[in-house]
């Protein structure tokens, strides 16, 4: 006979190392250039995250360039509208 087990589910192994930035927060940033370094800096993202991701929620009102950092679609649009821009 076999033992059947309980499905337990999908857990992303990545999901631990990256970190969600909100639009809004981005604010709190100083200067007009935001990568990795300056999230930590600004103590947007904890220590433990390896890689960054801004999500969008809520609006930003100035320029900012984005460098290494993931963005969604949305946030994407939104910086662009501000007059930023995303460099990989």
């Amino acid at each position: 006979m076999q033992r059947r087990l309980p499905k337990i589910g999908f857990r992303s192994a990545t999901a631990k190392d990256t970190a969600e930035v909100l639009l809004y927060k981005l604010e709190l940033v100083e200067g007009d250039v935001v990568d990795f370094a300056t999230l930590k800096a600004a103590k947007l993202v904890p220590s433990t995250a390896k890689r960054a991701k801004i999500v969008k929620k809520g609006e930003l009102s100035r320029k900012l360039t984005i460098k290494g950092v993931q963005v969604t679609a949305g946030a994407k649009t939104a910086i662009e509208a501000a007059g930023g821009s995303i460099e990989e």
